[in-house]
């Protein structure tokens, strides 16, 4: 096995992405370092070595990349739409400055390889499955326009780093993700666990932001933190892969889905469509993926969204957000 008794490094390893990312690693044999900064750690195991690390400063990135093999990068993260709409800045500013401060550290320290979690963000708008060559076709849509641009800036810098060391790094585009150990927090989920855990609550009305017709492709986290780690095992190329489910869904669809797997089917569903939301339509190709990395999801929407569902009534609903 690729990451066996390998030392990799996850930052923010306490959060959503890096949560998953730990647990796949222990499964594939690996001895992790995690970097936890305000949110304490959700799982335990002897091969988990916990550092305090700010990531905004290099002298703890440099401390946490210190003799390590890989380093997967899931610092930063992403904020939904409502948290997008009144602080834009605030994404933007944590994965730019934490993504350069580890990009370097793990330079620096000798690091092997590198796993840079871009973003579907980055494409132009095209209603059809969008292919990995076709992001410099046009700008971003405006409503990712500051959050996507920061994106490609940091695939650039990606780039420069292969050019200047030794360093080899793989660079996923994922969709958007969702499953256990999201965040749960009504005041800055992402919608599939806002619309989750208010369905488990028995809301009626049952309020949805947006249109019904806004077509996603989700992705299953752990079939994410999977493509990633492929990702890095054989394809550290610094060349993009998208990773996502690869079948597009509406939101009317998804609501669907959350009331039927969370025993909630009749409620009264209203789409509230002069709240905050973003493009009408995005899906990603997914062919090179699948004839590169071998990698086909394993999860089914219905599936991911009953696990999640079931995660968040045994699991989820006791974590303070």
């Amino acid at each position: 096995m690729f990451y066996k008794d390998k030392l990799v490094l996850v930052t923010g390893g306490s959060g959503f992405v890096g949560t998953n990312m730990v647990e796949e690693l222990l499964k594939q044999g690996a001895k992790v370092r995690v970097t936890v900064h305000n949110r304490p750690m959700n799982i335990k195991d002897k091969c988990i070595e916990i550092v305090k690390a700010d990531l905004y400063q290099i002298e703890d990135c440099m401390a946490a990349a210190k003799g390590v093999d890989y380093v997967c990068h899931a610092g930063g993260g992403a904020i939904g739409a409502a948290v997008t709409a009144g602080n834009p800045m605030s994404a933007i500013a944590a994965n730019m400055i934490t993504t350069i401060q580890v990009l370097q550290a793990a330079w620096m320290q000798g690091a092997e390889r590198f796993l840079l979690l871009s973003s579907h963000t980055t494409y132009p708008n095209a209603e059809y499955p969008i292919k990995e060559e076709e992001m410099w076709s046009g700008p971003t849509d405006p409503s990712y326009f500051g959050y996507g641009w920061m994106r490609r800036y940091l695939e650039r810098l990606a780039e420069f780093v292969i050019t200047r060391s030794k360093m080899k790094i793989a660079l996923v585009r994922p969709t958007a993700a969702y499953g256990r150990w999201d965040n749960f927090n009504p005041a800055t989920s992402h919608v599939i666990p806002a619309l989750i855990r208010r369905a488990l609550e028995k809301e009626d009305p049952f309020v949805v932001w947006g249109s019904s017709d806004v077509v996603r492709d989700f992705i299953h986290v752990t079939d994410m933190v999977r493509g990633g780690l492929l990702a890095l095992e054989k394809y550290a190329t610094c060349d993009p892969v998208n990773i996502g489910c690869g079948k597009a869904v509406t939101i009317g669809e998804i609501v669907k889905m959350i009331l039927k797997v969370t025993g909630h089917e009749n409620a009264r569903v209203e789409f509230d469509t002069s709240k905050p939301t973003t493009i009408p339509f995005r899906m990603v190709d997914t062919s090179k993926a699948k004839k590169i990395l071998g990698f086909e999801p394993k999860f089914s929407l219905e599936e991911g969204l009953r696990d999640t569902a079931e995660w968040y009534k045994e699991v989820g609903s006791k974590i303070s957000y």
